[in-house]
This record gives structure tokens, sequence and C-alpha cells, in this order.
């Protein structure tokens, strides 16, 4: 199940009952951050309200810059560091018509692409497809030789055209090879230029391309992403000061107010005295927080409070199922989620009780916010039923376990979508917004290819991320014990297997915000990619995709450095 801990970050306790029987129990290591983040929740936001008035001022003068450029690359370049710097929020209108506009031109015939250089094909194709443009991916086909490889005489020199190549490739679909030859040519290229680096490239081109070979902006958070690109963007000679001013204005305004929202969860976390009513839980509500930051804009502050209690939640109900509840007691359990009825687990243990309430609690604030547009309703209908399907799936895993039974992947597949959670955080974040209707719900819920990749994506990784760990205790087969039963193949070979479906599921995705037969909101869509990039930065921040991922992050050492640099720590002007 997800975010389970490793044995170095953990404990495995026996809580004796009066019946002799014997329950383990992880016993997670301390929350790292205490009470430090409580300060903020009585933090007034006239800092945040002053901090406005100057944010004004550099936005019209960015404004100014987008509209008053006539050269297409220079327009795009500023679009990408609009995008990079994460301020473009504050020009969706204006950036939208500009590449509408230049779209339209290529369609047209206006500007002659055989003249440009890789980079500017590159940057182009990716800036049109984010939006949703379908340019075809046959414009990189000038760069081939005549054997139909990518000519290494022509652009094995070119290192920024390599590296814009290779982040433009990250939005292939289905069926484009030319991408996936991209991909692959443009990663032994530049990989082999920074592990053999002799001072020909300079330490910030250097920095971006480790980066970029790490995690490609497409799969990156636009927050996390943006702390860093800010101080190697100041370093360029060649930066925008307005630009590099605003954004650094910008990313401390939008910081003030995510301390105050996660001050404000940790108050609520610290009320329900989960550490002390139910110790097998984890004390994470910092990182959970955390995760909301997919949607960072100010008119998402909302959203970002509860999806931050629900991952809490989440974590709660996973470890009630994967560490602490029989057979017995977790049938109960979720017979009682199906009716949203505490008086169906009278006769379990107190801190069942405590887990199961604090997903009442959730809902309870989810109905008050969602009855200020009169859709309490039919939020609260879905929200209940798509808690239900998740927790229906952990039983199903908990029952696997208790008869040590291994699932076919595909059996595992089916149930690790609901295990994933990604319909519930879906679920929940559109009910707090204005597609909340009941056909984008049942959209959601129907799993529909979109959904089952994002779901896929975020059950593999975990699996990829804590499988080993897992094993060391009683726990249900992972993804990779079943692939390696069902195909009878080697362990490395499984990771092979798992890792290759990732990529498809990530194409399926980016086909889905493309072509978009659905007529589904971009907001939706969005929304759905965001969860993807938080999986991806949750389980791809090791080198060894094999390694013991949980003793750095169940215990804060992986996430301490970002929570630091988003949470507490302003940029300097």
């Amino acid at each position: 199940m997800s975010l389970a801990a490793s044995a170095s970050a953990l404990k495995i306790h026996y809580e004796a009952r009066d019946d002799d029987f014997k329950r383990p129990f992880v016993k997670y290591s301390p929350n790292i951050w205490g009470n430090i983040f409580l300060q903020f929740d009585s933090d007034p936001l006239e800092v945040y309200d002053n901090t406005r008035q100057q944010d004004q001022v550099y936005k019209e003068k960015v404004r100014m810059y987008l509209s008053s450029s006539n050269n297409i690359l220079e327009k795009l370049s500023i679009i990408d560091s609009m995008q990079q710097l994460d301020i473009s929020y504050h020009f969706e209108d204006e950036i939208g018509e500009a590449l509408e506009q230049i779209y339209n031109d290529l369609a047209k015939n206006r500007f002659n692409l055989k003249e440009e250089n890789l980079h500017f094909h590159s940057l182009l194709f990716r800036l049109l497809r984010q939006k949703g443009f379908h340019i075809l991916s046959d414009i990189f086909n000038k760069f081939k030789n005549n054997k139909g490889k990518f000519n290494n005489e022509m652009i094995g020199q070119d290192v920024q055209g390599m590296w814009s190549l290779y982040e433009a490739a990250q939005l292939n679909i289905q069926g484009e090879d030319i991408l996936e030859e991209a991909i692959d040519f443009t990663y032994a290229n530049l990989k082999s230029r920074i592990m053999m680096n002799n001072h020909q490239l300079s330490p910030t081109l250097a920095t971006h391309i480790d980066q970029c070979l790490r995690q490609p902006l497409h799969r990156a958070i636009p927050r996390v992403k943006s702390r860093s690109y800010i101080s190697l963007y100041e370093k360029d000679p060649s930066h925008n000061k307005d630009l590099l001013a605003f954004a650094k204005l910008d990313f401390n305004m939008l910081q003030k107010m995510h301390q105050n929202e996660v001050g404000s969860n940790t108050k609520w976390w610290r009320e329900l005295e989960m550490a002390r009513k139910v110790p097998y839980t984890r004390d994470r509500v910092v990182e959970a927080y955390f995760w909301s930051l997919i949607i960072p804009e100010p008119k998402y502050s909302i959203h970002r409070r509860i999806l931050g209690k629900l991952i809490t939640c989440i974590a709660t109900l996973d470890d009630t199922y994967d560490n602490y509840g029989t057979i017995q007691e977790l049938e109960l359990f979720t017979q009682a989620m199906h009716r949203w009825d505490m008086g169906h687990i009278e006769s379990l243990p107190e801190c069942m009780k405590v887990a199961f309430s604090v997903a009442l609690k959730l809902c309870d604030e989810i109905e008050l916010e969602t009855a200020k547009n009169g859709k309490s309703t039919l939020v609260l209908q879905y929200v209940k039923q798509a808690f239900f399907n998740f927790v229906q799936g952990y039983l199903v895993e908990a029952k696997w376990c208790d008869e040590k039974y291994v699932p076919t992947y595909e059996e595992y597949k089916i149930n690790g979508i609901a295990t994933s959670t990604c319909a519930l955080q879906m679920t929940i974040l559109i009910g707090l917004g204005e597609f909340a209707t009941k056909d984008i719900f049942d959209w959601i819920l129907n799993n529909p290819k979109v959904m089952k990749a994002v779901s896929l994506i975020a059950r593999l990784m975990d699996d990829l991320g804590t499988h080993k760990v897992e094993q060391e205790r009683e726990h249900v087969a992972s993804a990779v014990e079943c692939c390696m039963k069902q195909y009878d193949v080697s362990e490395e070979d499984a990771y092979k297997l798992i890792q290759n479906e990732i990529k498809g599921y990530w194409k399926d995705i980016n086909e889905a915000c493309l072509i978009n037969l659905d007529h589904i909101p971009k907001h939706v869509l969005d929304l759905i990619l965001g969860l993807a990039r938080a999986v991806e930065f949750t389980y791809s921040n090791l080198d060894d995709a094999m390694g013991n991922f949980e003793d750095k992050f169940s215990n804060g050492q992986l996430s301490k450095d970002y929570v630091v640099a988003l949470l507490l720590d302003p940029i300097v002007s």
C-alpha cells in the first residue's frame, strides 16, 4: 500500500490483546517538524496583501514584454521563462492568445520552419503541445540522416538543441516512434557530456541539463521546479530583470499563503491528537500538505488545505488496513465506510474508531465548503462513494495478504486503480470547484483511460519504490512480485516491464490532454496531470529506482530540503 515505511525508519511491534492475539503494527519515526509550522497558523496575511500592490507593477511590465515582441523565438522564450519561473498563471489568457496566433501562422505557412534550428523546433513543439495544440512530430524529420536516424553530425554538438528536444519529446503520445528515438538519442548524448564534462559546458548549463535528465519539465511540479530555476535564471547574463524580480516577489508572496495553510493543517492535526490516539499511523501532516502544491495559485487555497488533510486521512486508513486491523475488524470497518455510519464499528478498538472519525470530519468540512455553491448533496454523494471504493480495494489487499495469495499482475493492477486513491483525490478537487457536475463525477469514477493511466502510474511507482522494504515484513505481494510470478521473469526484468508500462501510461495522459475525445474541461485534465507529477516527484528522487526509498521519505530526510526551500526559506531579493 502507499507510502509504507522502511525497516530502518520504523520498528515492528506486537500489541497483545485479551484474547492473546498479537497483531503486528508499524511504529514510524516521529515527525521531524515538531511545532515549527504552528506559528504560521495565526500569521496575518497583510504582508501578502501589501505585496500584491508591488506585484501589479511588475505584472504590467511583464505583460508588456509579452505583447511587444514580434520575434517568434523571443516570444516563445519569454513564455518558456514565465512558465519555468511559475508566474505564467498570471497571464494565461495572453499566453493562450500568443500561442494560438503562432499555431495559426504555422498552419498557414506564414513562417519558414526549414530555416530554423533544433532549439526553435523543440521549443515551439513543447509549448504548443502543452497548450493543447496538436502540432505533429514529423517537424523533427529534417534532423535525421538518410538512414532514418537522428543526424549526429548535424545536431550532436548542439547541446541547447538536444536539451530542448529531450524536453519536447516528453509530450509524446502512442505511436510517435520519432519522439521515442529522440529521447534515446538526446539522453545518451547529454548524459555522456555531463559525465565527461571538461568545462565545455558552463556550470549553469550543466546543472540545467542534469536536472532535466533526472526529471524533465513535463513530469515535474512547476512550483518545486521554479525554486531552483529562479536561482539558475539569475546566473544567466541574459536574464530579464523584471521577470526575475516579479518571480521572486510572487514566490515569496505565495509562500506566505502556503505557510498559513500548512500551519492551519498542523493545528488541525494536533487538535485531533492522532499521535496519541492512533499510535500505528504516520505523523506526516507537513509532507501531506506538500502534495497540494500541484495547485499553488491563490485561488486554490481551500483546495490545498483539504487535499493536505485528505492525504493524511488516506495515510491513516492505509496504515489501519496495512499495519493494524485484523480481517474481521477490517470487514466491519469497510462496511461502516460503505454505510458512512459509526454505529457499525462499536466493537472495534478505539484507535480504529478515531481513524474512521477523521474521514467523517473531513467530509463534514467538504460539506460546509460545497454548501456555499449549493452542491453539497451532489458532491458528498460522490466523495463517499470514492472513499468506499478505495477502502474496498484495501480490504482486498488485506485478504490477499492474510491468505498469502499472489494475484496475477493484471488482477493486481485492476485493484491497484482503486488503492492508488487518485479517483478520490480527483473527486474532492473537482467537488470544490466550478466543474462539480454529475457528468464529470461519473466520468472520473467510471475510470476512463486517462484516470486508469494516472492511477496505475501512482500504484506502480509506489510499488517500485517500496516493495523491497514491505516484503521484509508480512505484506501483500506488490506489482513486482505479481509480475515476476505471472510472466516467470527475474526481479530486474519485472522492473523493466513495469517501467515501460509507466512510460506508456504517461503517453495516455499526454494523448488525453492533446486530443480530449471526451471533451473534458482542460482544468480537470490539468489536475490529472498534476497528480501524475506529484507521484513522479515523490518516487523518482532516487538514482536507483530499486533503492531504499522509504528510508528517506518516511522519516522526512528526502523531503526536508524541499519543505525548507518551498515552505520555510523565502528567496532573498
